[in-house]
Formats: C-alpha cells, structure tokens, sequence
C-alpha cells in the first residue's frame, strides 16, 4: 500500500495515541506532520491541549503547534487557509503530508471546502440561541422545518448545534444552509486523501483518559492555568474551551480540591471523546476505521 502520494489524515478520539501513530506512519511513508487540533494551535495551552512533545518528534518536521496566541480566536477558516499553503509546501520537498488531530471539522472543511456564509450579527445568534433554549429542541427542530422544509432529512433532530446553525443561516441570509453548501468545493479531490480513524474501545479510551488527566495535573496544568489567567484571557476566546481551563480555575479560587478537580477535568474528556465518536460516525463514513490491534498489522501494509 503505497500512501506516499496522498495527503494522509489521521483522526479519532482525544487520548486515542494519535501522535504516536502519526510518527510512525511517518517513519513509513517519509511524511511530515500537520496538526489538525483547534486547541494544539496555543502555544500557552501545552499541558491541557495534550500537544506532542518536541523530544518525541523522532526528526519528524510537525507544523502549525504552538504558534498562535490565546487572547486571539483562531477559526476554522485560519486553519484552512494555513494547512492548504503548508501541505503544498510538504509536497513541493517531495514529502508527505500527515494531517493529525481531533477537530472534525477541520477534516471536512479540508475534504469538503469551507462553507463561506455571511457574518451573522451577535444579536441575531443569540436570539436563536434563547429561542432553541426556552422552547426546548424538539420544538424547535420543527420550528426550523417551517422555516426551511429543504433540510428535512438532513439534520438529525437532535443535533442542537446544527440546527442552530441552520435557523440563524436562514434567517439572516433567506437562503438554506443546503444551498450555501452546494456552491462549496474543496482545493482537493477525494482521491488526494487517505483517511483513518482510530477506533478505540470505550472502556479502553476511558481508562487512558484518566491516567493522562493524573500526568497532566503532574506535569504542571495549574501552573499552566495560573499563566493563563495573567494574560487577563476575555471570555470570547476560543481557548477558555480547553477542556481543564474552567475546572482549574475553580480549584484555584478554593472552590474544589484537586481531586475533585482531576475527576471534573476527566469526566468532561470523556463527555468529548463521545461526541467526538458521534460526529465520525455521522461525518467520517467513508474512512477506514482502526481498532487498536489493528494498528501493527496496518503500518506493515503501508
């Protein structure tokens, strides 16, 4: 299985070794890492991101870790605009590029092109958002129906986030999200992409996010937390997501211990990692799926 020519991606769960697998395809296929994680981007968020330490590099060039500051948002977009340059920067050195991480969304923006939707006023967003809560999912799914028949079928109805999404498109630009999406292309052809997922036992998964929740408070996350708080982070920014940024900051004003802290900081990992498995599901059909005892057998192969 020669992958040398293809653009390679590598997805799955938070915690599921994707790093270390992506080293090794790597080694194979004389590749160069991309991240592909929309929190590995901070520089400042090293610990709680889990970004791969430079000493495990093995001489493998990784790209676009590490660069870009948490007092910025960093979007979709900015990731695709970058990834595109430096995967033709990989190819023009006559390497292969090894897209990695856990954002979903970046993998389809890159497979599939970016939806480029007018910017929806604040106001607007959070009128939607108020309605959905006030009146509860259901109601509302069927309230976007009305509004837009076109995506029956289309959006599950309990996918909160894109039905939102949907409603607010639709009513700030009068057209369907449907049609936003058919005048979409990517830079690429499907055939330019190998793409696999690791496919981890639940339980499996679970047990490894709990002893890298206990490495990261050891290898100092509340340190990292205390740095972050200093730089005075405004509550717009997309790095107060990172998981173990708002659990830390309570333990900090004295409001848990640390147990109680790692416990909080593991259990909504864990919470991620489903919907993270979730959306593969739904959004990543086409990929080949790799269980962990698959992973030897695989890289023999390639």
């Amino acid at each position: 299985m020669d992958l040398r020519s293809k653009i390679i991606l590598i997805s799955g769960p938070t915690a599921s070794g994707k790093s270390s697998f992506a080293i090794k395809v790597a080694k194979k296929v004389d590749g160069e890492i991309i991240n592909s994680d929309s929190m590995q981007v901070y520089k400042e968020l090293k610990i709680l991101s889990a970004r791969p330490d430079p000493k495990k590099y093995q001489k493998i060039k990784h790209h676009l870790y590490g660069f870009y500051n948490v007092t910025k948002n960093f979007s979709t977009g900015d990731w695709l605009k970058l990834v595109i340059k430096k995967i033709m920067e990989v190819k023009k050195r006559k390497k292969t590029p090894i897209l990695v991480g856990g954002t979903g969304l970046y993998f389809k923006a890159l497979t599939d092109g970016l939806v480029k939707i007018p910017h929806i006023s604040p106001k607007l967003r959070k009128q939607v958002r108020d309605l959905q809560k006030k009146i509860g999912q259901k109601r509302f799914y069927e309230k976007l129906l009305k509004l837009d028949s076109s995506l029956r079928g289309k959006i599950n109805s309990t996918d909160t986030q894109r039905s939102i999404r949907a409603y607010e498109v639709k009513k700030f630009t009068k057209k369907s999200l449907t049609e936003w999406f058919k005048n979409t292309k990517s830079n690429f052809v499907e055939d330019d992409f190998f793409k696999v997922y690791i496919d981890f036992p639940r339980q499996e998964l679970i047990e490894r996010i709990n002893v890298r929740t206990k490495e990261m408070i050891e290898n100092g996350a509340i340190k990292e937390v205390k740095d972050f708080i200093k730089l005075r982070v405004r509550k717009d920014k997309s790095a107060n997501k990172a998981i173990g940024v708002n659990e830390i900051k309570e333990f900090l004003k004295k409001q848990k211990n640390l147990n109680d802290t790692r416990d909080k900081i593991a259990i909504k990992t864990r919470q991620y990692a489903k919907r993270q498995s979730t959306w593969a599901r739904g959004n990543m059909i086409g990929w080949t799926k790799l269980k962990p005892q698959d992973i030897n057998n695989f890289l023999k192969k390639i």
